[in-house]
Order: C-alpha cells, then sequence, then structure tokens
C-alpha cells in the first residue's frame, strides 16, 4: 500500500511539474473503488474530491497532501492543459501506426502528429491533443470516439482498475510532453474508422469512463 501510494504520487506530482493539473480520484478497495465520502454510491472510478473540478491543481504541495493520505488514484481533467480522444484497441492501433509513419516521413518538427497515448486494462485508448476542437461530423455519431474536453477527467498511470493499471503505450517523456493537433489526430481516426468498416466487423465497446458533456 505504501508502495502504491509513493508510485502514485511521484506520478501525479510529474504531471504537475509539467503543468498537468490533477485530481485524486478513488483508490481500488476489493472490486469497488473508495472515497472515503460517507454514503458515496459510486462504485467505479471517480474523483475523490465532490468540488473535483475546483480543486484540480498543478501545485505542488497540494498534490503531496493527497497523496500522503491515501493511494488514490490519478485523475487528469480534460478540456485544460489538454482534451483526449478515447477510442477503442483497433482503432487506436491504426492511429498511432500512421502517426510514427507520418512522423518518420515528415522528420522531427514538421508535421509531428504523435502526442502522448494512455491505454486502459480494457483496451481503450486515449490520445492526448490540444484542446478545444470538437468532434468532427463524421466521428460525433460514433459511440466508439468519445472526446473528453471541459468537465470531463481521464485515469492517468499508473492508476489501478479492477482489471489492472493504466499505461503509456507513448509517454509524455517520448513526445517532450508536446500535444499534437486535435484536427489532424481526428484526421487519422476517420481514416481508421474507414478502414475498419471495410473490413472484419468488430464489437463495440463504450467508454467506462465519464463523457464531457
Amino acid at each position: 500500500m505504501v508502495l502504491d501510494r509513493s508510485r502514485l504520487r511521484h506520478a501525479a506530482l510529474r504531471y504537475a511539474e509539467h503543468g498537468w493539473d490533477v485530481t485524486p480520484g478513488a483508490y481500488l478497495a476489493g472490486d469497488r473503488f473508495d472515497c472515503a465520502r460517507p454514503g458515496c454510491p459510486t462504485i467505479g472510478c471517480h474523483p475523490a474530491l465532490e468540488r473535483w473540478e475546483e480543486a484540480a491543481t498543478c501545485d505542488t504541495a497540494k498534490v503531496t497532501h493527497w497523496w500522503r493520505r491515501a493511494p488514490h488514484a490519478v485523475l487528469l481533467p480534460t478540456g485544460r492543459a489538454f482534451d483526449v480522444l478515447e477510442v477503442p484497441a483497433h482503432l487506436g492501433l491504426r492511429v498511432l501506426g500512421a502517426a510514427r509513419l507520418h512522423a518518420s516521413v515528415l522528420g522531427p518538427g514538421r508535421g509531428q502528429v504523435r502526442g502522448p497515448v494512455a491505454v486502459t486494462p480494457t483496451g481503450r485508448w486515449m490520445f492526448l491533443v490540444r484542446p478545444g476542437d470538437p468532434l468532427r461530423p463524421e466521428l460525433d455519431a460514433s459511440l466508439d470516439v468519445v472526446r473528453h474536453g471541459a468537465g470531463s477527467w481521464v485515469p492517468a498511470p499508473p492508476s489501478r482498475l479492477p482489471e489492472g493499471p493504466v499505461r503509456w503505450s507513448v509517454s509524455p517523456e517520448e513526445t517532450r510532453w508536446r500535444l499534437p493537433d486535435s484536427y489532424a489526430v481526428q484526421g487519422m481516426l476517420v481514416d481508421a474508422v474507414g478502414a475498419a468498416s471495410r473490413g472484419a466487423q468488430l464489437p463495440r465497446q463504450t467508454s467506462t469512463l465519464r463523457r464531457a458533456a
């Protein structure tokens, strides 16, 4: 428990030091999440603080205080430093492959579309992108694609879900904490959706996270 709390605190401080607001999440206790709020009925991953949007911060002193008290999940509010495009694994793999090819053809700093990518243990891929752009019309109606913007959040590595830990497929350090243009990534996602629809039909994976309004 102490080791987990130390790892989570270290990760939360690393994000905060790079200007990413963090907020403590409920921690896994058995098969449900405990936020220590009396009477809280939520059993899934959720913020530990009732007014989490106001409390979220990159103040390292406050972050240290939170994670000294409990092994909180590390939640990253979206719509601030970044938005998140959350997709199923079969689309995530296509987009990441296309982004790597694009970067290798154009070279560093020229049309770079790679950014940090986190993966949940249930196979949801989360692409961190510059904030503010809505989903393109081709993606907005898809249940497979979720945009997390203002008012939403995502669990960050190494937070643990019942199925296992969240991990980085592409860490922020690999991209020097740079974020790609949202529409550039969405363009690759549109291509990936089209390619997938021309192939075998795959079951939909709905988000296990909170969708932004």
